[in-house]
Formats: C-alpha cells, sequence, structure tokens
C-alpha cells in the first residue's frame, strides 16, 4: 500500500498515523488463527455431522469480516471511539439483561442469545466497550474532583459484573475484574476502591463455587484430580507430553478427535500436539508483543481517558489469552475461555476486532497541538532604534 505525502484524504492520514509494526503483529495472529483452524477443525466438525471444513470456512468468513470491522474502527480518533464504546455499552447491557430471560441454557449457563438462527454472546461486545468507557470516567475522575466519575464508574463495574455472575460465567467476571483493577490502578486514584473490589471478587468467586455445580466440579477436579481422569484439561495436557518440542507434524495429532472443544477452548493444545512446544512458545511471544507495544503507546500518551483505554485494551486481550493457555497446560481450572483469533467462533471473533481496532486507533501518532503551530515566516528581528532608557543613559554618561 503507498501513499503521498501530499494525499490529505482519510485513508492516506491513517496510514501515515497508524502503528505499522503493531498492525502487521495483529495480522500475523489472524493469519496464524486461519492456518491452525486447518488443523483443529475438521475432525471436529465430521465428529459434529458437518462437512470436514465446516468451522474453517466459518472461521474464514468470521476473520475477514473481523478485519474489516477493525481497519474501520481503527480509522477513529479518540473521541469517536468513546462515543461507539457508549453506544455498543449500552446495546451490550441490554442484550446481557435479555439473554437472562430469553437465552438459551447451554451447560448450565445462559450467555447466548439466538436471533435469526444466529448466536451472539453480548458480554463479548460489552468487553472493550465497558474499558473504553470506565477510562474515561476514570480520567474524569482524576482531572474534576467535583465530577461524580468514580463512583459511576464503580457503579457501572457492579452492573456489568453483576450481569455476568448471573449467567454465569466466573471465567469473564475474574478477567474484567482483573483488568478494571489494573486499570483503577494505573490512573493514580485511591487503592481503597482496588481492595474493594479484590474483595468483593473473592466473595463471589466463593459464592460461585457455592451455588454453581458446575463451577464447584471444576474447582474441585482442579485441586483434586481423579486417578485416570479422561476429562478435557487431563487430555489436553498429554498432548503438551505427546507433541514434544516440535510436535508430530501437521495432521498427526489425536487429541483434536476427542476433544469436542479441541477448535474452540483446546486449540492451543491442538497445536502443541502437532508443531510442539516451539510453536506454542511462538505464539506466547506473538500475543506478548502485541500488549507490549501497545503499553508503549500509553506509557507516552498524554491524555490520561486515551492512557487508560490503551491499557485496559492491551491488557484484557492479553490476559484472555494467558488465561486460555493456562487453562489448556493445566495451571487453571476449565473457564470456557476463546484464544484470541484461533479459537473458533462468531462472536469472540468479531468482538476481538472490535478491541483491537479501538486500541489501532487509540494508539494512532497525533503531533501535540504545540508542534501544529506554524512557525512565523520571518523570523523577529532584534529593534535598531534605541529605547527611551538607553538614550537617556547615553545622555547621561555624556554629562559626566
Amino acid at each position: 500500500m503507498k501513499f503521498s505525502r501530499a494525499d490529505r484524504s482519510r485513508l492516506a492520514e491513517w496510514w501515515f498515523t497508524v502503528d505499522h509494526v503493531l498492525l502487521y503483529a495483529i495480522l500475523i495472529v489472524v493469519a496464524a488463527g486461519t492456518v491452525l483452524s486447518l488443523a483443529a477443525s475438521p475432525a471436529v466438525a465430521l465428529k459434529k455431522g458437518f462437512h470436514a471444513y465446516y468451522f474453517v470456512e466459518r472461521h474464514v468468513f468470521f476473520s475477514l469480516a473481523g478485519l474489516a470491522i477493525m481497519l474501520v474502527v481503527s480509522l477513529l480518533e479518540p473521541a469517536s471511539v468513546r462515543r461507539l464504546a457508549v453506544v455498543v455499552l449500552g446495546a451490550s447491557l441490554v442484550g446481557l439483561i435479555a439473554v437472562y430471560f430469553l437465552g438459551e441454557e447451554i451447560n448450565g449457563a445462559r450467555r447466548w442469545l439466538s436471533i435469526e438462527g444466529h448466536s451472539i454472546q453480548p458480554s463479548e461486545f460489552a468487553k472493550p466497550a465497558f474499558v473504553v468507557v470506565s477510562g474515561w470516567l476514570l480520567a474524569e475522575a482524576r482531572r474534576r474532583p467535583d465530577m461524580p466519575a468514580l463512583p459511576l464508574a464503580m457503579l457501572l463495574f457492579a452492573i456489568f459484573a453483576g450481569l455476568l455472575v448471573i449467567q454465569p460465567d466466573v471465567g469473564q467476571t475474574m478477567l474484567m475484574t482483573l483488568v478494571w483493577m489494573t486499570m483503577l490502578f494505573v490512573s493514580g486514584l485511591a487503592l481503597k476502591g482496588a481492595a474493594v473490589v479484590a474483595a468483593a471478587g473473592a466473595v463471589g468467586l466463593y459464592a460461585a463455587y457455592l451455588y454453581y455445580p458446575h463451577v464447584t466440579s471444576r474447582i474441585d477436579r482442579f485441586f483434586s484430580p481423579a486417578t485416570g481422569d479422561f476429562s478435557q484439561g487431563e487430555r489436553a495436557l498429554r498432548a503438551f507430553l505427546e507433541g514434544g518440542l516440535l510436535g508430530r507434524g501437521p495432521g498427526e495429532g489425536t487429541i483434536k478427535t476427542s476433544l469436542p472443544d479441541a477448535h474452540t477452548d483446546y486449540i492451543f493444545a491442538v497445536v502443541a500436539e502437532e508443531f510442539g512446544a516451539v510453536a506454542c512458545l511462538g505464539l506466547l511471544a506473538l500475543f506478548a508483543f502485541v500488549v507490549l507495544r501497545a503499553l508503549r503507546h500509553a506509557e507516552t500518551e498524554p491524555d490520561a481517558a486515551t492512557r487508560l483505554g490503551i491499557v485496559g485494551l492491551a491488557l484484557m486481550f492479553g490476559f484472555q489469552a494467558l488465561i486460555n493457555m493456562g487453562v489448556n497446560v493445566g495451571l487453571l481450572p476449565a473457564k470456557g475461555m476463546t484464544l484470541p483469533f484461533l479459537s473458533a467462533g462468531g462472536s469472540s471473533m468479531l468482538a476481538i476486532s472490535l478491541t483491537l481496532g479501538m486500541l489501532l486507533a487509540l494508539t494512532r501518532h497525533r503531533p501535540d497541538a504545540d508542534r501544529l503551530k506554524k512557525p512565523p515566516l520571518m523570523p523577529s528581528l532584534p529593534s535598531l532604534r534605541p529605547s527611551v532608557a538607553s538614550k537617556k543613559t547615553s545622555n547621561d554618561e555624556i554629562k559626566q
């Protein structure tokens, strides 16, 4: 793609201000997800009664749609990103309320709305919007102490977390709590609020353990695995052992035939078995690079709302990937959380694209206002006429 510096179009302006390195890293993640779906999806599709490339075709379709969303959103200015976030958050909260009454129950949870035969998960779209709106509220709380921005931010978090808990979606609740607490810390506000949120999160997790049987089962199985346990987590861990350093080779893995979620929650285990630990470490490094590159922009961003938005979006992307990988290697209980751009899933793919579109928009290079001021055509020269004071001084010297 080539543009002239004289080109003043919106697309040319975007090209000269977007972080090309960050953009290319994201595109590599998308391409890797498309290639790896060929390894994990066909076996699952055949097992579910579809044709072999059913999930691959869906993955390609949602990847292309996601790229379109990401590029369009990345054209926006920070103020427009915040307006978009408010609209998306409002619609998503309405969707989360509707899920409670109209959602289909799957595995003991109500998380999806069925619209014209397509399943939509409102919580996925609420996450990036919640982060951007919370970042603006926390920045306003620091900039204008007279504005009740901090109580509004805490109320918004309580509503969002509460709607996630009643689904129940403990994994997403923990993810957003961790991201929101980090944003609260980075904003420089009092840490008492973070302590209250942490305590509430611990109480909420304990309540979920007591009152939700599937959460109880996952946590008990994680801390006290039974001998000969053939759960998905156990099978995923075996995939890492069988894959070794370099893997068994593309298409040679067997774990995907026994894992019902091999194309979604456990695709990282499929990668481990077929491509080895080296490929897994490469993916980990790629996700880490995207996060660290974005945080580098946040470090030099003068606007507090934009800075907090960058931090929240980057950490949400990174934490989600880290949690998924942690579940696959047996470090965390099963969470039902996708690996960004690699796991199959329409809502997840589009929501992650929205997240990274906002991230690209907020990290675009914008010169400071002082730098935009044009220099004078002629430099100011010192006056050649002596001032009245200097004339008086000269006359006094002559008289003496």
